[in-house]
């Protein structure tokens, strides 16, 4: 089956929904030789060159508390948590020496354990081994971090030798990770790794790409001012480039775009907690919230967010504030600078061009947009218990969504963008199956204070 057939086969896929649809535009694909060229170019272009941050190490038993302090004080995505010394002196030293990845996604999953965990039934802490370390951990007052390292389960530790393409950046992305440590060619002791490539890096290398081979302006500043992407001398047909990435988003296979069940929306009444627990419930970095008497989108609310304004807070009652009430506190900065009470632009339409929505995540730092239309649609017969369904929100898209089509793009194998979403839905829905009903009288609770007293001996 030739590369645009399967594409459009795709489009149609995901273009199933409860609401009616108008009339897709014609999915604009290059011709075959003309990809085949693009291809060839980012097969040239080194996955080294694209290094987008250093490797911060922190210690295995470093605290978690201490190890959100340094995300927070150095501004990074991550942490790389370094091994436990092993038993076995004959281990080699080509080892990966850590032990996995410790970002926001990660302090949110342990913020919204340690704030339910006493919900957790002796049955539950039994079959999941893990959560009963961290429970035995807290009530001796320290948990160390390399047991939170990818408890969100979106930080799996990833490599790839110094010599990698982009293309293989792009097979390691589109199934739905975020970062990858790049291996150095002449490892020293105690630092095999060059840097890590990020997602966002990658797709802002895509960004470049189009703009060198149409040689448009840059609309947006580079993620990596200090290293510009690099492109490779070949020259693909401008035009054949340009019109793909002119394709509107409706018309274009993208797994989330007309799927409203997998639009993870909340009411702006809704709390903090909630946005936690429902992030962490459905392995996802941000949620849409929805305001109540118009059922538009008012903002969106990350796990960084959550980062940067839960942990530093010195009460939990910041887990019982409104979600309107938290989106203010999250854009505050943007209000004292200019004085303007400014929401973030979270949000495309349907009709937006590819190009557009690359520009607008990596404008807005995002991993994802969601997609609305003009007005919410009240007669929509889609399920009621949906939040979604009931505003003018039509989908998302996201980082990983984007990576995918170029993976198509480049005729790679087993392209599925929702595969660790899937896993992580599917494991968070066991988690949470024995504490489902205990939510809502922890969210009335507040007496439990700060990062550093959710992590002492109180459980």
């Amino acid at each position: 089956m030739s590369l645009s057939k399967r594409l459009s086969i795709s489009s149609q896929r995901s273009g199933r929904s409860g609401r009616s649809q108008s009339p897709r535009p014609r999915f604009v694909f290059a011709p075959n030789p003309e990809s085949e060229e693009w291809v060839r170019v980012w097969e040239s272009t080194h996955a080294r060159d694209l290094i987008d941050c250093r490797i911060e190490e922190v210690d295995a038993d470093t605290s978690v508390e201490d190890a959100c302090d340094l995300l927070l004080s150095r501004d990074i995505p991550c942490l790389a948590v370094k091994a436990k010394p092993s038993a076995d002196s004959s281990s080699s030293s080509s080892s990966c020496p850590y032990s996995g990845l410790f970002d926001f996604a990660d302090v949110n999953a342990f913020l919204t354990f340690a704030a339910t965990r006493h919900i957790y039934s002796p049955e539950h802490l039994a079959e999941n081994p893990r959560v009963a370390q961290i429970v035995d951990a807290a009530k001796a007052g320290h948990v160390p971090v390399h047991l939170v390292s990818n408890l969100s389960e979106k930080n799996p530790l990833t490599e790839l030798p110094h010599d990698a393409s982009a293309v293989a950046l792009l097979a390691i992305f589109s199934s739905g990770k975020h970062r990858v440590l790049i291996r150095s060619p002449t490892p020293t002791e105690g630092c095999p790794y060059l840097g890590m490539v990020s997602d966002r890096r990658l797709l802002s290398y895509f960004s470049t790409f189009m703009r060198q081979t149409t040689g448009s302006p840059s609309p947006i500043p580079s993620s990596s001012p200090s290293s510009p992407s690099p492109i490779s001398p070949l020259s693909p047909s401008p035009s054949s480039f340009l019109r793909f990435m002119n394709n509107p988003l409706n018309s274009l296979p993208l797994p989330s775009l007309n799927l409203f069940s997998d639009t993870v929306a909340l009411k702006s009444s809704d709390t903090v907690l909630d946005a936690m627990r429902r992030m962490s419930e459905q392995g996802v970095s941000s949620v849409a919230v929805i305001e109540e008497e118009t059922g538009k989108l008012l903002s969106a609310v990350s796990v960084t967010d959550i980062g940067k304004l839960v942990v530093p807070s010195q009460s939990n009652q910041i887990l019982t504030m409104p979600l309107h009430l938290f989106v203010t506190q999250i854009k505050l900065p943007d209000g004292s600078t200019d004085g303007a009470d400014k929401y973030p632009v979270y949000s495309v339409f349907p009709s937006s061009t590819l190009s557009f929505t690359m520009q607008k995540l990596l404008a807005t730092n995002a991993h994802r947009v969601f997609v609305t239309t003009d007005s919410p649609g009240p007669g929509s017969p889609s399920p009621p218990s949906n939040l979604a369904t009931k505003s003018n929100l039509s989908g998302l898209v996201s980082i990983v969504d984007i990576l995918s089509l170029f993976a198509r793009v480049a005729n790679l194998p087993n392209v599925d963008p929702t595969r660790m979403q899937r896993h992580r839905r599917a494991s968070s829905a066991s988690s949470h199956s024995s504490t489902s009903g205990a939510y809502g009288d922890l969210a009335r609770s507040t007496s439990r204070g700060s990062l550093s007293s959710m992590t002492g001996p109180r459980v």
